[in-house]
């Protein structure tokens, strides 16, 4: 065998290995996403309110994700233009994961964590209809198509064909669409503003801007909170929560496109509804109703279209 030969196959091996280790990254950070609503359930259980459960949870990821930054060097001073990006990333970090997040922890309380994270998981749907709006364009066929199946799939998910059920998991869903709003919302700011400061820095100062308010929070909600009254064991969950279902997610998913695309970690991000729909049963005794797993179905196969034609997209741009 030649040396160039040998150099070749090496160098497609470390291509192969690259891309099965970003597939594992993608499903990963999708699971580990998906078990959120998990573990605030068992923290209510214990008594934790979820005001303490969104507090707590914050301040404790804000120090990774700083220690994260500062060993990707992200901690520059913004100059110029920048410094606009950097104050739209802080206003975004507030709505997003400070209105958002109260919205969706609220929301678990009032159903299971099934329903909310597959409604959770519709937002891009959200985010090609304000896409049309601002520009004033009609979505493609399929766009349009995968639009109208993922709220199709909202409305078998929340009990549309069962009035008694749509009673009950109205208030809650109202909560989750309203989070995933905030997400879209997000999402778009970061679309235009990434580019000028970065998404480490974006990431860092949107977390940053969302734990001050989240401690204005818990100073204004002391007595709500409870804090003394949290055991050793619930502080340990909470301590999970933060790093596993937060920091980790983050830094696998990034590095998930990193190393096989935004397309290919659209198509691996399906796993995360299953996965908490599958250990909702198992862990909690929680069950989908026929029409609710074809809602789900509809959602996940809608916004994977949707994921995927995006993608394509940034591809050719």
């Amino acid at each position: 065998m030649s040396t160039g030969a040998a150099v070749a196959r090496t160098a497609e091996a470390a291509t192969r290995r690259s891309r099965h280790l970003g597939m594992l990254f993608a499903a990963g950070a999708a699971m580990l996403f998906a078990i959120k609503g998990l573990f605030a359930k068992v923290l209510y259980a214990r008594g934790v309110g979820f005001e303490a459960v969104v507090v707590i949870r914050a301040v404790l990821s804000l120090p990774l994700f700083w220690l994260f930054a500062a060993s990707r060097g992200g901690l520059h001073r913004p100059s110029g233009s920048a410094v606009r990006a950097t104050v739209v990333a802080a206003l975004g970090g507030f709505l997003c994961y400070y209105v958002g997040t109260v919205a969706d922890f609220y929301a678990l309380t009032l159903i299971d964590a099934s329903l909310e994270r597959v409604l959770l998981f519709s937002y891009p749907a959200l985010v090609v209809a304000f896409t049309s709006i601002l520009t004033r364009k009609v979505p493609s066929p399929a766009t349009l198509g995968a639009v109208v199946l993922t709220y199709l799939g909202i409305f078998l998910v929340v009990g549309g064909l069962d009035p008694q059920a749509l009673r009950a998991n109205a208030p809650g869903a109202v909560c989750v669409l309203f989070a995933a709003l905030c997400y879209a919302v997000y999402f778009m700011i970061g679309e235009r503003y990434v580019p000028q400061i970065g998404s480490t820095r974006f990431t860092l100062v949107a977390m940053t801007a969302a734990t001050a308010a989240f401690v204005v929070h818990g100073f204004l909600r002391h007595d709500a909170l409870g804090l003394p009254a949290i055991g050793g064991g619930s502080w340990l969950l909470l301590a999970l929560l933060a790093v596993a279902c937060m920091f980790l997610p983050a830094l696998m998913q990034a590095e998930g496109v990193r190393r096989i695309g935004a397309e290919r970690s659209a198509i691996v991000s399906t796993v995360g509804p299953p996965t908490t729909a599958l250990l909702a049963w198992l862990l909690l005794g929680e069950t989908l109703g026929p029409g609710q797993i074809l809602g789900t179905v509809l959602i996940v196969g809608g916004v994977l279209v949707l994921d995927l034609s995006r993608a394509r997209r940034a591809g050719g741009a």
